[in-house]
């Protein structure tokens, strides 16, 4: 990769490295272990050179949203991708709404999905990760994040608290999918700590029923610092680390 090439690794590594200052600044500020709280970095709608960029940077957890880009964009990078240690492979979630009729697809690549809100999705991708482990296109059971609707809006997406119990219990019954946590995206009105501060409530009731749900998806590239106090395990960050959206995705 040269000149501009270069010029957008530069960029990268600069906004990379000021996030990453941020959350480590915020897991302090909260008295949290270092390195409690993963940072999956967003790259949807961008190129596949970006991801390998990032990779050169030493990132290995990012998130997707749409299919088929996503899969295909996933299939590019780990075709090329060469090693440098026995084990050191990226992942990616996906972190977008799931029709089922994509769940197949999505089951190829994504480590685990964060935004499953349906019984319907349930089982689509509950078949779709059967027929993925039987094919050997995956080795582990897929990742299932429950998403949280905080303000009870059924157009953003996501459960009502008294929901998640049931559809959490599905998940728990299908030997393909295993259930991680939850998910949350703040509302737009309010402060963003008190949606986070209530995602947690949320997240420490349904832990006393699902003891191996100890995940919380939280936070992205405004609310970082609100989500890591709340005990957000992973912030899901596009625009402080990709800059504005292209005008043209692949």
């Amino acid at each position: 990769m040269t000149g501009s090439s270069d010029a957008r690794t530069a960029e990268l590594g600069e906004r990379l490295a000021a996030v990453r200052r941020r959350l480590d600044a915020a897991v302090e500020a909260a008295h949290r272990p270092a390195g409690s709280c993963q940072l999956l970095v967003v790259t949807k709608f961008f190129p596949a050179d970006d991801v390998r960029r990032l990779l050169q940077l030493g990132e290995r957890a990012f998130g997707e949203s749409r299919e088929p880009e996503a899969g295909r964009k996933v299939a590019e990078v780990l075709g090329d991708w060469e090693s440098p240690e026995p084990g050191d492979v990226p992942v990616f979630d996906m972190i977008g709404s799931v029709q089922s009729k994509k769940a197949r697809s999505v089951a190829r690549w994504a480590r685990a999905v964060h935004s499953v809100d349906r019984p319907k999705v349930v089982d689509a991708l509950d078949r779709a990760a059967v027929a993925a482990l039987d094919e050997g296109e995956r080795a582990d059971p897929l990742g299932i994040l429950l998403q949280v609707s905080l303000d009870g809006d059924p157009q953003r997406g996501g459960v009502v608290e008294d929901d998640l119990p049931a559809l959490a219990e599905r998940v728990v019954e299908a030997d393909s999918l295993r259930l991680r946590g939850l998910m949350v995206i703040a509302p737009l009105d309010g402060e963003p700590g008190h949606w986070m501060a209530e995602a947690a409530r949320i997240h420490e009731a349904f832990r006393g029923r699902f003891d191996a749900a100890v995940e919380l998806s939280a936070g992205m590239s405004g609310d970082m610092e609100e989500a890591v106090a709340a005990g957000s395990t992973c912030v899901r960050v596009g625009t402080a680390i990709m800059g504005d959206r292209p005008l043209i995705s692949q």
